[in-house]
């Protein structure tokens, strides 16, 4: 199963393939049923409320709330289910290195259970995520986000944006879903490709249980930053406090910056952020 991974991340767009659950998945007893994940786990669970069906409007349970509040309709998620699996975290680590993603990439396990007739309403994520089902019956409606490029920040249809967001928007961002989605439907073994930035909501076919592989990798800027920063740290001058009056101590720290840039490789950024080697 994990070459899929790959071949979908490749192709760039929304996709989907039909696999057998790999045995290592498939074994682990907390995927076995809902009752089950919930019994198992020890950390706090969070219910999409009815409001808005997304994790923009969530609620902090405890695991003995979770049945209830699943009986009652709404969505709940189980985040870094890694922390609970060594077989998920040694999955999330050879799927990021087979993607050639960089080492400073946030690789968690999410599972997301869903009550028939539910799901998440329309939105994208700044992350590259894999979801594959694990029972019952999902339905995902997606198109290409044509309003942003690579966005750095999730973001809700409907809500307002965030701020950072909002700098490098140049036209409003949709309100309905494109006319140029496409609906996939997973079943027990289906593995789906949600591109960074894709438009996409969900719904459930009767209850339905699925285990999402999520990369939150960096972009350049922030390998550029990282760096830059570990680099800047070793200079006593710069660890100082900042004084923003101080205009001639700035500009004179800003020249020297400009100097040493002026020295920097592709290899000087990538030794200081790419732990692995890799």
């Amino acid at each position: 199963m994990l070459s899929h991974f790959k071949t979908l991340f490749l192709n760039s767009q929304a996709a989907m393939v039909e696999t057998q659950l790999d045995p290592k998945i498939a074994g682990l007893p907390f995927l076995r049923s809902l009752n089950d994940l919930i019994q198992q786990w020890p950390f706090e669970v969070s219910a999409h409320l009815p409001d808005l069906r997304d994790e923009a409007s969530s609620e902090s349970i405890p695991p003995s709330m979770a049945e209830h509040y699943f009986d009652q309709g709404l969505g709940l998620l189980f985040d870094d289910v890694n922390r609970i699996s060594p077989e998920l975290s040694e999955y999330l680590q050879t799927i990021r290195k087979e993607l050639g993603l960089s080492s400073l990439t946030y690789g968690r396990c999410l599972v997301y259970a869903t009550p028939d007739g539910k799901g998440t309403a329309p939105h994208f994520d700044q992350n590259i995520n894999f979801v594959l089902q694990i029972h019952g019956t999902k339905i995902w409606t997606m198109a290409p986000n044509t309003d942003v490029e690579n966005p750095l920040t999730r973001h809700t249809m409907g809500l307002a944006p965030d701020p950072e967001l909002m700098s490098y928007l140049e036209e409003p961002l949709s309100t309905q879903m494109p006319s140029n989605a496409k609906k996939f439907e997973l079943k027990s073994g289906s593995l789906l490709y949600v591109p960074r930035g894709y438009w996409h909501a969900t719904e459930a076919e009767g209850d339905a249980l699925a285990l999402n592989f999520t990369f939150t990798a960096p972009a350049w800027l922030d390998l550029l930053t990282a760096a830059l920063r570990g680099r800047l740290s070793g200079s006593p001058e710069w660890r100082e406090t900042a004084m923003p009056h101080d205009d001639a101590k700035f500009e004179k720290l800003l020249a020297l910056l400009k100097e040493d840039l002026g020295d920097w490789r592709v290899a000087d950024i990538l030794d200081a952020t790419e732990v692995d080697g890799e």
